[in-house]
């Protein structure tokens, strides 16, 4: 299972519409996660004419974004992989502690908000950020994340650049 992460997507003021180095990882994508940072539903409605979508909302997301189908965080089945998914992950220090003990059962929790991609492991858990792919902020790319699941595993997670 082919999955596409995204998040701080920040439309429209960043995300006017689906950028075309970002559809390119989406058309072969089975999921689409969104970790937030939305701004707008239209963005989920784009995404979901690509596969399926889950979002959480961010700090930055109305009631609009929620009514949408976007809870402050989900746990979900990928492909037998139990995942979690929040936007705001706290700071950097003891956050695989934090995120283990917030989500108990997952192996993979994904997050935003920092725009920063980071890919890590400890304390029995897996977390991972795709960063931004219409902010980098300070990162020197705008990024999304690939994800590749089979029958409870994570074969591979890349940091996917979509920007020069």
């Amino acid at each position: 299972m082919r999955v596409v992460v995204l998040a701080d997507t920040h439309a429209p003021r960043r995300w006017k519409s689906c950028p075309p180095r970002v559809a390119e990882h989406l058309r072969d994508a089975d999921l689409v996660l969104h970790a937030g940072d939305v701004c707008v539903p239209s963005v989920l409605d784009e995404l979901a004419a690509f596969a399926p979508v889950v979002a959480v909302a961010g700090n930055n997301d109305g009631p609009d974004v929620v009514a949408w189908g976007a809870p402050e965080a989900v746990e979900l089945d990928v492909d037998g992989l139990p995942v979690a998914m929040i936007h705001d992950s706290g700071q950097a220090k003891g956050r695989t502690a934090r995120m283990r003990r917030r989500f108990p059962n997952a192996r993979l929790v994904v997050f935003g908000h920092s725009h920063i991609p980071l890919d890590e492991s400890g304390d029995g858990v897996r977390i991972f950020n795709p960063g931004s792919p219409t902010d980098r902020r300070r990162q020197p790319h705008g990024t999304i994340g690939v994800l590749e699941v089979a029958a409870g595993e994570l074969v591979s997670a890349r940091i996917v650049p979509v920007t020069d």
